[in-house]
């Protein structure tokens, strides 16, 4: 299993955005936003184990290039989502990552959204395409259902690729499939990463690949 992830626990709270004009980044990562006249110096990400913690910002992805996955995987991901107001920007990751700096990018994302909600697009250049539109499934907590005493809501993320088909799970239940078939021109070996978007406040406590079955 290869993971990157800090190996101290520290408590997990807000960070205020005006720490993002640093510019800093975790070593070895890098962000790109989605539209090319945004203001990366708005993004705040940093190292903050266990784990990174990320505010943006516009909506970017961000990515390691020694986190690739290949052949039969499961890219896993833990995330806490603090108080995100009345918005409900999505979060979650990507896979099949490629040319993720240049005018080819090309990725497969698995996002969720507060309201308890999932999606499945493909990026390719400056093309998306919807493969699974958004959708409600009970398996995806909402900031809304925060227990008292809490500040932030964890959601597991995974996509694991297996023979024929695709599948992914919030919080240990598979809330689609798709063929395998759908994807091929696109392909899911690459590189795994985050995708966040616009205005929102997140922990990532792990970002993992399993070979194979998983």
């Amino acid at each position: 299993m290869r993971i990157l992830r800090s190996a101290a626990l520290v408590a997990l709270l807000a960070i205020p955005s005006t720490a993002a004009a640093q510019g800093d980044l975790p070593e070895g990562w890098h962000v790109r936003a989605d539209r090319p006249d945004s203001d990366v110096s708005e993004i705040f990400f940093v190292d903050m184990p266990p784990g990174w913690h990320v505010t943006t910002g516009p909506a970017s992805i961000f990515w390691n290039p020694d986190m690739v996955a290949g052949g039969d995987f499961r890219a896993r991901m833990e995330v806490y989502l603090f108080d995100p107001g009345t918005r409900r920007e999505a979060f979650g990751l990507f896979v099949g990552g490629h040319d993720l700096r240049g005018d080819g990018q090309r990725y497969l994302y698995f996002l969720i959204r507060e309201g308890g909600e999932f999606l499945v697009k493909t990026r390719q250049g400056r093309d998306t395409q919807t493969l699974v539109d958004w959708t409600p499934h009970e398996a995806v907590r909402s900031f809304a259902d925060l227990p008292e005493g809490e500040s932030s809501m964890l959601n597991v993320l995974e996509v694991a690729a297996h023979g024929d088909h695709v599948a992914f799970y919030v919080n240990d239940r598979e809330v689609t499939r798709i063929p395998r078939s759908d994807v091929q021109q696109l392909g899911l070996d690459g590189v795994v990463g985050l995708r966040v978007n616009h205005a929102l406040n997140l922990h990532v406590s792990a970002l993992t690949i399993t070979p194979g079955d998983g």
